[in-house]
Formats: structure tokens, C-alpha cells, sequence
């Protein structure tokens, strides 16, 4: 038998882990979201997505979160009329990148508020474990 408040640990931990993972992500795509083709036509920097899955983590008995994989959105890309620009097309238009910073900035904070709770637990636990110790000591 696994102790529960190890398992929490351990939950709260990969949950840490994904969010972090997430926020790199947020990260790339905002810091490309300018980011056009360099030659005529070429395609922009693509938007990221992260796709999360529970495992099922048997020796603790626990679903556990993990990044099952980072995609590229598949939405279009936005246009841009700019002729003078390097990745102009004949009729001037940029394709610009899928990146729309709205999103990204709520997914930030989507991904901050979940690491925090994640961080939260974590603390928690470490007081009551404390307290347990605390408890034997006397």
C-alpha cells in the first residue's frame, strides 16, 4: 500500500510538469507570433498546441497527468497586405502566423492558475507531513 499523501506528492508533481511543459509552449508561440516567412509564399511560424492524458500510475493507484503530445494548430494562416515585405507574394499579401495572442495570454494564465494549485498541494501536504512528524516526536 502507497501512502496517500505520498501519491498526492507525486500527483501534484506531474501536474507541475505538464503545466510547465504547456507554458513553454505558450511561450514559443507568443514570442513567433510576428514570426512570417522569409521567401516569397513561405509558410509562418505555426501555432502550438499541448494535448494532456491521465496514466494510470499502478504502483500508486493514481491517474497522473502527462503531455501526450504538442501539435501544430491547423488553423489558416492570416494575410497581410505588405508588398515591400520579403515573404510578399505577387499580389503583395504576407502570410502571417495562426498565433492569436488572446488565446495565448488566456492559456497562460490558465496554465499559471493550475501550476499554482498544483504548487499549492504540494505545500499542503508538506505541512501535514510535518505535523505528523511533529506528532510522533511528543
Amino acid at each position: 500500500m502507497f501512502d496517500p499523501l505520498q501519491a498526492t506528492l507525486k500527483t501534484a508533481s506531474h501536474g507541475l510538469s505538464a503545466q510547465s511543459a504547456r507554458m513553454r509552449v505558450v511561450s514559443e508561440n507568443l514570442a513567433n507570433a510576428q514570426s512570417s516567412g522569409s521567401t516569397p509564399g513561405a509558410d509562418p511560424y505555426r501555432r502550438k498546441t499541448v494535448n494532456f492524458e491521465n496514466v494510470l500510475d499502478a504502483a500508486v493507484g493514481v491517474d497522473m497527468v502527462q503531455v501526450s503530445r504538442v501539435m501544430q494548430d491547423t488553423a489558416p494562416f492570416k494575410t497581410e497586405f505588405d508588398p515591400s515585405h520579403a515573404a510578399a507574394d505577387a499580389n503583395g499579401m504576407v502570410k502571417m502566423p495562426n498565433v492569436d495572442m488572446l488565446v495565448e495570454l488566456a492559456d497562460m494564465r490558465e496554465s499559471m492558475r493550475s501550476y499554482s494549485a498544483n504548487a499549492q498541494v504540494i505545500k499542503q501536504v508538506r505541512e501535514m507531513v510535518s505535523m505528523t512528524v511533529d506528532l510522533l516526536r511528543a
